[in-house]
């Protein structure tokens, strides 16, 4: 999509009008004086904020698309005249993230149509009567841009289909991914994994005929003396519970499961494309999880790469069995900082809706810092505790630990237990945040977005990253 600045209305009547109306009843294509109009309903002036205006955003280019109108213009000051925020460059970002995010469908299955795909190819964002600083805001369209892309990049990588993007055709995307950028690439296969004792993500593995992969991604340009920061994301690339299958419908979004590792890519392909000067490592264990007869099984004990036993009380909670041997890795990198990204929990989903993602951490200070960047950037997320309380509830009783709560009911705590699970293997990390993304894994209609992966944290990551807040 072309997102331009003009600084006065376009006389070109091929362009279609965008008319903000509180008043109508719905939204509406119509024809004054020659030209089209979309007049797209909005909240009332005085109620209006960033969150209903990036959604408003969206829905610009939805119903666009709906009425198949390729290229628009907009009033700059129509659209934010009714904003307490005036950041010209923040509020560009956002409005540009938002117009490319809304823009995306997964195409990839489908027959084109005859007519072409419904596309929306530009926007002309018209000055007239507006007094900001207009290169602040060309700034901040072009940054929203590209993150935006990314964005997308990471939701068209978790909508394909789990055959389509096993560990191993997920290593061959990163290899095309990462061409002309600074970024170094590192894969470890099983033979590699088990030398090193990594026996978190070959168990959860070995139920799959696919080799599990463990991929490491290095962009190493800030200054030598700084420590790096290591992103990790949760690369189920297929999850079907393994031996405690999931009852359908539940496995029909499982390819999803490795929205984390999608995402924490992302972010670091926006860093490297933003030119971003610091040192970023990410970490991806890649595996399916899978029913067979080498599965693991529920009781079976393991032992992880730190020496620690882990009791298996549910084969659908491998999650965190292989993100943990990640942040076993990474603590020896000697990070400034880790954030690891997941879609651990359905739990996590039953506590906070479909409207933020679970922060947890020990760290309040890189807590605040996450919150604060969350309602910056527009990835929302919530924090839930990891009191010392609750490490009993995995006490194992065959193991060091156990990778569930068996002595709970079902669901009882359990995205805690899982945040619980995970610091277990990144303690001696006193830098170190979780962020359960199972909430917003896929886009809800009210979002505005194309039903299907949403790709939480890229945005919030790539902000948190880029303006040094850790």
């Amino acid at each position: 999509m072309q997102i331009k600045i003009v600084k006065e209305k376009p006389q070109d009547k091929k362009l279609t009008e965008v008319v903000l109306n509180h008043k109508i009843a719905q939204d509406r294509l119509c024809s004054r004086n020659g030209r089209k109009i979309l007049e797209i309903k909005t909240p009332e002036p005085k109620k209006m904020n960033l969150r209903k205006w990036i959604v408003l955003a969206r829905k610009i280019i939805r119903t666009a698309k709906a009425n198949r109108e390729e290229k628009l213009f907009l009033s700059w000051r129509e659209l934010t005249g009714h904003l307490s925020e005036k950041d010209e460059k923040h509020l560009g970002a956002l409005f540009s993230e938002a117009l490319e995010m809304a823009n995306y469908d997964f195409q990839r299955y489908k027959s084109k149509p005859k007519e072409g795909w419904p596309l929306v190819k530009s926007v002309a964002i018209s000055l007239e009567g507006w007094s900001g600083q207009a290169r602040s805001l060309q700034a901040g369209l072009r940054r929203g841009q590209t993150v935006a892309q990314m964005v997308n990049y990471a939701r068209e990588l978790a909508n394909i289909s789990g055959s389509d993007l096993t560990p191993t055709k997920l290593v061959t995307e990163i290899k095309k991914a990462i061409k002309k950028t600074p970024i170094k690439l590192q894969v470890w296969g099983e033979k590699e994994m088990k030398k090193r004792k990594m026996n978190g993500i070959l168990t959860v593995g070995q139920g799959s005929k696919e080799e599990s992969k463990f991929i490491i991604l290095k962009y190493l340009v800030g200054n030598k003396k700084e420590k790096p920061i290591v992103l990790v994301g949760k690369g189920v690339t297929f999850d079907s519970g393994g031996l405690d299958t999931k009852p359908h419908p539940h496995a029909l979004d499982m390819m999803m499961d490795m929205s984390g590792a999608a995402s924490v890519l992302a972010t670091l392909l926006a860093l490297a494309k933003l030119k971003t000067k610091r040192n970023i490592i990410v970490l991806i264990p890649a595996v399916e999880n899978m029913p067979s007869g080498s599965s693991m099984r529920p009781g079976d004990v393991i032992k992880m790469s730190n020496g620690l036993s882990v009791e298996i009380g549910h084969t659908d909670a491998e999650g965190r069995l292989i993100l943990a041997e990640a942040l076993i890795y990474a603590q020896k990198l000697k990070p400034k900082a880790v954030i690891d990204v997941a879609t651990l929990t359905g739990a996590s989903l039953v506590a906070l809706g479909t409207k933020a993602s679970a922060l947890m951490t020990r760290n309040e200070e890189l807590a605040e810092k996450i919150r604060k960047m969350s309602e910056f950037t527009g990835d929302y997320v919530w924090e839930l505790p990891l009191w010392e309380e609750y490490e009993q509830d995995i006490i194992g009783e065959r193991g060091d630990i156990a990778n569930i709560n068996t002595k709970a009911k079902p669901g009882e705590g359990s995205t805690i237990t899982a945040g619980i699970f995970l610091w277990n293997f990144i303690k001696d990390c006193s830098n170190w945040a979780h962020l359960d993304i199972a909430p917003r894994m896929t886009a809800v209609p009210q979002e505005q977005l194309a039903k299907g992966a949403a790709a939480p944290a890229v945005r919030l990551l790539t902000e948190l990253i880029s303006q040094n807040e850790i």
